[in-house]
């Protein structure tokens, strides 16, 4: 049946020329943006895998920009500690030149000085946009990556960076602040045998000032007097002896060993005898004995603390001051501490070293992991150039004949006059 309301023919062609065109501005979209998927009407689940990876690889691109800052601050520290070791060991041929007793030990002690300086100097200098990791200050931590887990949840990871200290600062107590007596080791008492007390350091808190009291009663211990031999009394009053400032990053051993060196000083600079009274370190404990003397001799020992915002810890250089090759014995004293002093160094510079190498490696691995998920972005949503070119002139050459065949649909209803002449 032929009607001239209704043609099926035209509304055939009609929709078929509206499909071929509507794939045609989709095969022209995706060719001037290079989109398979261009929006969330696309497919809308590879959109939302899409988005979420490319918020990953902004995230990286941030990450990427922290670990080259933050490994340019661990290298300026490595290579100011490099400096400082050479400069150490130029300090050691010096004073091993000054073992010769027919040399001029004065000259040789301003040139040691001088070097000395110019540690302190570098120490100063090694900073990076403000950042100095030979000060001793706080451990830094440097962002390094972005983990996700299934479930979306994400968690970020940083590489963490210890200080070092390399100051030649000397350390200081401000026997002002706050003191707190404390207990354990008291009481050392002796019946004529060796008598042990020992105190164990706790976790220590960077700024405040650790000190050994040590109060001698009735009268002397067998081979020399620590009546005078006091750190602080019981008031808290004497002056600061036997002390150690805790360092940020510092241990309960590093605190011990801390008060060990110190109280072996202070017997030095006192002219004490430790066979009288003597103190010895196993890890955090410190161990006090007293050999022999008067049964009614009695040594009491505590582990104090003064806190102070004006503590001062000391540099892991600070021995440098005490360096004198003027005298003989300050010139063999100086040999045995200058060794320790350059493997200090060596240590802090192998320590940036180590975390220097691990930045590199995490930032050639953020890297790739970027050009991985950028791969896998375009996987999901860009267009096949190719297929889409083959589709364009096929659609090209659909839209024409579909507009024809529009055409000849359109021309059916006109036939219809010559059944009516």
């Amino acid at each position: 049946m032929s009607s001239i309301l209704t043609n099926n023919s035209a509304m055939v062609a009609l929709q078929t020329l509206k499909g071929i065109n509507n794939n045609l501005a989709k095969t022209q979209d995706e060719i001037s943006t290079g989109k398979t998927i261009g929006s969330a009407k696309d497919n809308a689940a590879l959109w939302a895998i899409s988005k979420v990876m490319e918020s990953d690889v902004q995230g990286f691109k941030a990450i990427s920009e922290s670990l080259s800052l933050g490994e340019s601050s661990v290298a300026v520290a490595r290579n100011a500690s490099e400096s400082v070791t050479d400069l150490l060991t130029d300090i050691k041929s010096k004073i091993v030149a000054s073992q010769e007793e027919n040399v001029d030990r004065t000259k040789i002690q301003t040139d040691i000085g001088q070097i000395r300086d110019q540690i302190g100097s570098i120490v100063t200098a090694a900073q990076f946009n403000g950042l100095n990791l030979l000060n001793g200050g706080e451990d830094i931590n440097i962002l390094s990556s972005l983990d996700r887990a299934s479930d979306g949840t994400v968690t970020a990871s940083s590489i963490s960076v210890s200080t070092v200290d390399l100051s030649t600062t000397a350390a200081s107590v401000d026997t002002s602040g706050t003191y707190a007596a404390g207990t354990g080791g008291n009481a050392v008492q002796t019946t004529g045998t060796a008598a042990t007390a020992s105190i164990t350091v706790g976790t220590p808190t960077a700024g405040v000032a650790y000190a050994l009291t040590i109060d001698a009663t009735d009268g002397a211990t067998t081979g020399g007097d620590f009546a005078d031999a006091v750190a602080f009394d019981t008031t808290g009053s004497a002056s600061a002896e036997i002390t150690y400032v805790a360092a940020d990053g510092d241990t309960a051993e590093d605190v011990a060993a801390g008060l060990e060196a110190a109280f072996n000083q202070y017997v030095a600079d006192n002219s004490l005898d430790t066979a009288a009274f003597d103190v010895s370190r196993t890890g955090a404990a410190l161990s006090f004995t007293q050999a022999g003397g008067d049964a009614d001799n009695t040594v009491d020992v505590t582990l104090d603390t003064i806190t102070s915002a004006n503590n001062v810890a000391a540099g892991a250089l600070n021995g440098l001051a005490s360096i004198d090759v003027t005298t003989d014995a300050g010139a063999t004293a100086a040999l045995d501490a200058i060794e320790g002093l350059i493997q200090t160094s060596i240590d802090a510079a192998a320590e940036f070293g180590s975390a220097q190498g691990r930045i590199e490696i995490q930032a050639d691995f953020i890297s790739q992991i970027s050009d991985s998920l950028k791969s896998g972005i375009g996987a999901l949503v860009d267009a096949d150039m190719e297929e889409a070119s083959a589709r364009l002139q096929a659609l090209q050459v659909q839209q024409q004949l579909g507009v024809q065949a529009l055409s000849i649909a359109n021309q059916a209803p006109q036939q219809l006059l010559s059944l009516f002449r």
